[in-house]
């Protein structure tokens, strides 16, 4: 659909994005945009390289133990991709106060 507008199309829909949004506004969208994008990036690449370097880990230590002698590992929650401060056992007992 985008291939199929026309040099006066694409005038047009410039000019009116030009009006509504300003000139002093533009600079600045176009600016955020740009640093989303390259946080998008960089946040992908740490993904992708922890990702690999957990399925590295999880292969040595697989081909390293028998399945006999391994002993099981207690399953973790996370909060979200990346943040290993909050992750926590399944089975930890929940510690709050109560009273």
């Amino acid at each position: 659909m985008i291939g199929n507008l026309k040099p006066l199309e694409i005038l047009l829909i410039v000019a009116v994005i030009f009006l509504l949004f300003g000139a002093k506004k533009l600079p600045d969208m176009a600016r955020s945009l740009g640093k989303s994008a390259r946080i998008l990036k960089s946040e992908a690449k740490a993904m992708k390289k922890e990702g690999e370097a957990e399925d590295a880990a999880t292969a040595a230590s697989v081909a390293d133990q028998a399945p006999q002698q391994q002993a099981a590992a207690p399953r973790t929650i996370q909060a979200s991709p990346g943040d290993v401060t909050s992750a926590r056992p399944v089975n930890e007992p929940n510690h709050t106060k109560q009273g």
